[in-house]
C-alpha cells in the first residue's frame, strides 16, 4: 500500500510541465488513493480509445483492473498521471518483462508500455509528455527499453513513438505494430525534447499575451487603486477583446453593468463567456479565492499585481509557493505575484494590462523583459522618450513561474520583435539560459542588464554561485550582449532595432566640432574599435554639408559605421530642421551601414526630429517596421524609406531610425557592442566541431572512476592522489609530467637519476603550492651537486622536508606559464577555464570562461580572450608558443568533464606552453557521485 505520504512514495517524480497548447500539467505517481480518480477518469474516455487501449470493447474497468493500475512498486510496476484539477486527464504505467515477455525483475533491462489519454485533451502533447517522464523513470529504475503493442488503426500513439527520437526497432506482428525504442538518450531524442519545450513555453506566453478576453479582479467602485488603474489602461489602450470588470462588493443583481465604461461582475464565475486571461489585483489574502474562481471558470493565465509575497520575507515566501501549486493545479501560467504588468502592441490585440499608463508605447521592434517593476517604468519612459516603440512587455515581479527563460521560447520566433532587451537580477537557470539566448542570439539580438549579484527576496529559484565576471563570460559565449546599466540597455537596444549590423571594426567620424570629433575617436579606441582620423566639416557646416559628408562616408569602403557629432548653431530653427532630414536622405541613399548621432544640447535638432511622431506609423510585421530616427531625450523622426538588413539578418524595408546620444561615450559603445555581436554572428555562422581523438578511452576512465568512487558517501567529494590523477588524465590523451618524492637529499638525488637531468626541485606543502615567488621552487638543476646545493637552502630557508614535501620533476621545455581549469556549478554546469599563471590570473582576474562541452572554435576565442593573449603570439618579438596544442588540451579537458560528470574539478597548474608542444606540471582531480543532469531530463518546470 503506497500512498503520497509513505516514505517509499518517490516524490521526485513528481513535475509541472508545459503542454503543447501553452496549458499546464501536473505528473505524479498513480498511488492506491487514486481509484476514484482512475474510475472516474476511464468513464470519460471514448469507446474507440478503450479499444486502442486493450484492443477489444472494454467499457469499463473492474475492481481487479482498479487495484492493479493503482498498486506499484514502482520498480517493476511503475504508473504515471497526468492531472489538472486533481483529476486524470491522461496515464502511463509500464511492467517489467523477460525475454519470454512475462512479468519480471531486475536484472532484466526491458519493459512493456502503455498509454490512455482523455479525448478531451488528445492532441495537447500529454502523452508526448508523459512519455519523456516515464522514460526517465525507467532508465533510473534499470530499463533500457520499451516495447509496446499498438493497433494498426491507432496513428496518433503510433505517431507519438515514432516521433520522440529514441533509437526504435518496428514490426507488424499478429495484426497489430510492435515497437521497441531504445531509451537511451540520443541527439535527435534531445533535439526532439528541446523542439517541443520551445513551441510549448512560447505557446504558453503567447496565450498571455494576446488573450481574447481579459477579466480585471480586484476593480474598486471608486476608480481608485490598483485594480481600477489596470482597467483604465486596458480600456484606453484600445484592447481588441473582451473586456470584464469584477467587484466583489456590487450588489448581487447588479452583474453585466457598467463600471467605468466596462461591464463588472461580482465573481469570475458570473461572467458567461470565456476568459482567457485575469488580471489580479486584490489584496495577497484574497488570491486564493481569486484564483480558484479563475481556475473553475477555465481561465487560462494570470497576471497577478498583488503584493505580499516573496518580497515581504518567509510568510510571504510560504504563500507564494502555495500560489504557484494552485495556479499550476489549473493547468494555467502566472505572471508574478508583485509584477507590474504585460504589454502587447500588436495591432490586432493592443494589450496594455498594465500600471503603465496609455498609451503606454508606440509599436515598434524591440521585446521587453524586466523582473522589477520600478525599472520597467524607468526602461518603457526612457524607449518612449526617444522615440523607440516595443513589441512586447513583460515585467514579471517576483517570477514565481513565468521568468526570462519562457519569454525568450516566445522572442525565438516571434515575427514583430527584432531585439530582446532584459533587465534581470538573477540568472535561476543560468543552463538553460545560455542555450536559450545562444539560439536567440543567431537570429536576433539579445541584451542583457543585471541588476544585483546575489538572489533578492522574493525569488524563489536561487542564483548561480559563479562570479559575475565569469557569468558574463559565459553570457558572451552564448552570444548575449552583456551590459552593465538600464541606460546602456536602452542605448544598445535603440541602435540595433533600427540599424544593420555592422561589418566590421572601422568607424568614420564627422561633425562640425573637432573637440567633439576628438572625444569621439578617443572613445572609439578605448572600446578596441578602429576609428578614421575625425572628419571636421567646421562650425559653418550647413544641413547639405552634412548630407553630402555623410553620404560619402556610407559609400566609401574604408568604413563599417559612421558617427555624426553635431553642436548647436547660432542660428535659426530652421536649420535644425533642415539638419534632421539631411541625415534621413542620406542614410536611406546609402543604406546597409549602422549611424550613429552624438549631439550636445541641441534641442532645436530634437524638436525637429520628434515633430514628426505624428505622421502615421508604418504598416506592422518584419515587412515594414516602424523605424524612424531618434534622439536621446526625444522622440524619434519621420520614416524615410530605405532598403537594408534586419538586425536579424533577413532584409526588409524598412524606415531606419538613426539612434542619437547625448554623450560620444554612449553612442560609440552601443556601437562597439553591435561590432562584437556581429563577429560573434559571423563567427558562429557555422557550428563549431567537438573533435573525435582515437586514443580517448572512455570506457576505461568510466571504469575506473567507479572503481575510485566505490564506498565513497553521495554528496562526498574526494580528491584524488597523484597517481589516480595522472591515470585518470591520460586516459583522455592529457599527460602529466611525472614527480618523484624526495624526503631527503639523498631521495632527490635518486629521483634525479631516474628522471634525467636537468631537473626542478619544488615543493608541495600546500602554503607553497604554485607560489614560486616564496622560493619553493628551484630551476634547472643540472648535476647532483646543484640540487643538494638547493635542497640544503630550501630546508633552510623554509623549513623541515616533513613540512615542505619536496619533489623532483623533469625540466619542461621553457615557455608560458597557463592555467586550465574545469569546475562544475549546479545551475550553470560545467565551466572551463583559462588564463596565464601567476599574477594576471590571481590578482588581476584575467581569466577567461566557457561552457563545456566546447567546440574548437569555442576554445581558440576562449585563448584569445584574455588581455595577457598576446604573451601567447609573439609579443614584442618573442616566439610565438603553440596554441594548437593547447587548443587540443582545452578540447580533451572538455571532452573528459563532459563524458564523465563524477569529474567536479579539474585545475591543470602549470601548464608550460613551449613553441612546440606543452607540458602539464601539476594536476588536481576532484571527483564525486554526479547530481542528476535536469537539462538532459523530461522537460519540467522549476518546482518550488
Amino acid at each position: 500500500m503506497t500512498t503520497a505520504s509513505d516514505p517509499s512514495y518517490p516524490a521526485h517524480w513528481e513535475a509541472d510541465v508545459v503542454l503543447r497548447d501553452g496549458g499546464t500539467a501536473r505528473i505524479r505517481p498513480i498511488t492506491t488513493e487514486d481509484a476514484g480518480r482512475l474510475v472516474s477518469f476511464y468513464e470519460q474516455v471514448s469507446d474507440e480509445s478503450k479499444y486502442y487501449r486493450f484492443f477489444a470493447p472494454y467499457p469499463r474497468l473492474s475492481d481487479r483492473d482498479v487495484h492493479r493500475f493503482t498498486h506499484h512498486d514502482y520498480v517493476d510496476r511503475v504508473g504515471l498521471a497526468a492531472t489538472i484539477g486533481g483529476e486524470f486527464i491522461g496515464t502511463v504505467r509500464f511492467d517489467r518483462i523477460g525475454p519470454d515477455g512475462r512479468p519480471a525483475s531486475a536484472p532484466a533491462d526491458e519493459a512493456e508500455v502503455a498509454f490512455l489519454v482523455q479525448d478531451a485533451h488528445q492532441g495537447r502533447g500529454v502523452a508526448s509528455a508523459l512519455l519523456e517522464h516515464i522514460g526517465a523513470v525507467a532508465r533510473e529504475r534499470g530499463i533500457r527499453r520499451f516495447a509496446a503493442e499498438v493497433l494498426p488503426a491507432n496513428t496518433k500513439m503510433i505517431k507519438v513513438f515514432t516521433d520522440v527520437g529514441y533509437q526504435q526497432k518496428r514490426s507488424f506482428e499478429e495484426g497489430s505494430v510492435h515497437l521497441t525504442l531504445d531509451l537511451e538518450p540520443t541527439a535527435e531524442s534531445l533535439a526532439v525534447q528541446r523542439a517541443r519545450e520551445q513551441r510549448a513555453e512560447a505557446r504558453s506566453v503567447q496565450r498571455l499575451l494576446a488573450p481574447g478576453s481579459v477579466a480585471v479582479v480586484g476593480v474598486s467602485r471608486s476608480g481608485s487603486g490598483v485594480g481600477s488603474a489596470t482597467l483604465r489602461n486596458l480600456r484606453d489602450g484600445g484592447f481588441h477583446g473582451h473586456l470584464y470588470a469584477v467587484n466583489e462588493a456590487r450588489a448581487p443583481g447588479m452583474e453585466g453593468d457598467l463600471l467605468d465604461g466596462v461591464r463588472a461582475y461580482r465573481t469570475v464565475a458570473d461572467i458567461n463567456a470565456p476568459v482567457d486571461l485575469a488580471v489580479i489585483a486584490v489584496p495577497a489574502e484574497r488570491v486564493p479565492d481569486a484564483v480558484a474562481a479563475c481556475g473553475e471558470h477555465g481561465v487560462q493565465g494570470l497576471v497577478v499585481l498583488s503584493a505580499g509575497y516573496g518580497e515581504s520575507g518567509p510568510a510571504g515566501l510560504a504563500r507564494q509557493r502555495e500560489l504557484v501549486r494552485q495556479v499550476r493545479s489549473y493547468g494555467m501560467r502566472l505572471i508574478g505575484p508583485n509584477a507590474f504588468g504585460v504589454i502587447n502592441t500588436a495591432p490586432a490585440v493592443e494589450l496594455n494590462a498594465s500600471l503603465a499608463p496609455a498609451p503606454a508605447t508606440a509599436r515598434g521592434r524591440i521585446g521587453l523583459f524586466t523582473q522589477s517593476g520600478a525599472i520597467g517604468i524607468a526602461l518603457l519612459s526612457g524607449l518612449l522618450r526617444r522615440g523607440e516603440g516595443l513589441s512586447s512587455f513583460v515585467s514579471a515581479g517576483n517570477r514565481a513561474d513565468v521568468s526570462g527563460n519562457d519569454i525568450l521560447q516566445y522572442w525565438y520566433d516571434d515575427e514583430a520583435t527584432d531585439v530582446a532587451l532584459l533587465y534581470l537580477e538573477t540568472l535561476g537557470n543560468p543552463r538553460k539560459f545560455t542555450r536559450l539566448a545562444r539560439r536567440t542570439a543567431a537570429v536576433k539580438p539579445v541584451v542583457v542588464a543585471r541588476g544585483g549579484r546575489h538572489t533578492p527576496a522574493g525569488h524563489l529559484v536561487p542564483g548561480t554561485r559563479l562570479p559575475d565576471t565569469t557569468v558574463s563570460d559565459l553570457l558572451r559565449q552564448a552570444g548575449v550582449i552583456r551590459v552593465d546599466t538600464v541606460t546602456e540597455l536602452v542605448d544598445v537596444g535603440l541602435l540595433l532595432a533600427g540599424q544593420p549590423l555592422p561589418a566590421g571594426p572601422r568607424v568614420a567620424i564627422l561633425g562640425n566640432s573637432e573637440s567633439l570629433g576628438v572625444l569621439t575617436y578617443d572613445a572609439c579606441l578605448t572600446e578596441g574599435l578602429r576609428p578614421l582620423p575625425p572628419q571636421d566639416l567646421t562650425t559653418a557646416a550647413t544641413p547639405a554639408d552634412f548630407r553630402a559628408a555623410l553620404s560619402a562616408a556610407l559609400a566609401s569602403d574604408d568604413c563599417d559605421t559612421v558617427v555624426v557629432n553635431a553642436i548647436p548653431w547660432v542660428s535659426e530653427r530652421t536649420l535644425a530642421d533642415d539638419l534632421a532630414e539631411a541625415l534621413r536622405q542620406a542614410a536611406a541613399e546609402v543604406p546597409g551601414k549602422p549611424v550613429a548621432v552624438v549631439h550636445v544640447e541641441l534641442s532645436e535638432l530634437v524638436e525637429a526630429l520628434s515633430a514628426v511622431r505624428a505622421a502615421p506609423p508604418a504598416p506592422p510585421g518584419p515587412a515594414a517596421p516602424d523605424q524612424t530616427a531618434t534622439t536621446a531625450g526625444a522622440p524619434a523622426a519621420a520614416p524615410a524609406p530605405a532598403q537594408g538588413p534586419a538586425p536579424g539578418g533577413a532584409p526588409r524595408e524598412a524606415a531606419r531610425r538613426i539612434p542619437a546620444y547625448p554623450a560620444a561615450e554612449r553612442a560609440v559603445k552601443a556601437v562597439a557592442e553591435a561590432v562584437r555581436y556581429a563577429e560573434w554572428r559571423r563567427a558562429n555562422s557555422e557550428a563549431g566541431q567537438v573533435p573525435e581523438y582515437e586514443d580517448i578511452d572512455e570506457g576505461g576512465a568510466a571504469a575506473r572512476l567507479a572503481a575510485l568512487l566505490d564506498g565513497v558517501p553521495e554528496g562526498t567529494a574526494l580528491t584524488l592522489d597523484e597517481a589516480d590523477a595522472r591515470d585518470l588524465l591520460g586516459r583522455y590523451g592529457i599527460p602529466v609530467r611525472p614527480v618523484l618524492p624526495a624526503p631527503s637529499p639523498d631521495a632527490a638525488v635518486r629521483a634525479a637519476r631516474v628522471l634525467g637531468y636537468p631537473v626542478a626541485l619544488k615543493t608541495t606543502a600546500p602554503h607553497l603550492r604554485h607560489r614560486a615567488d616564496l622560493g619553493g621552487v628551484r630551476l634547472d638543476l643540472t648535476t647532483e651537486a646543484e640540487l643538494r646545493r638547493s635542497y640544503e637552502e630550501l630546508t633552510e630557508a623554509l623549513g623541515k622536508p616533513g613540512e615542505l614535501l619536496p619533489v623532483v620533476q623533469a625540466m619542461a621545455p621553457r615557455g608560458v606559464d597557463t592555467v586550465v581549469r574545469a569546475v562544475v556549478d549546479p545551475a550553470a554546469g560545467t565551466v572551463l577555464s583559462f588564463g596565464l599563471a601567476g599574477v594576471a590570473s590571481e590578482l588581476l582576474g584575467d581569466t577567461a570562461h566557457g561552457l563545456v562541452p566546447a567546440t574548437d572554435r569555442d576554445v581558440a576565442a576562449l585563448i584569445r580572450s584574455i588581455r595577457t593573449a598576446p604573451l601567447l603570439f609573439g609579443w614584442r618579438g618573442s616566439d610565438p608558443v603553440d596554441t594548437p596544442a593547447l587548443e587540443e588540451l582545452l578540447l580533451r579537458l572538455s571532452r573528459l568533464v563532459d563524458d564523465h560528470p563524477e569529474v567536479t574539478a579539474v585545475a591543470l597548474e602549470p601548464v608550460v606552453v613551449a613553441t612546440e608542444g606543452l607540458s602539464v606540471l601539476s594536476a588536481t582531480v576532484r571527483v564525486a557521485h554526479p547530481p542528476a543532469r535536469t537539462d538532459l531530463g523530461p522537460r519540467t518546470l522549476p518546482s518550488y
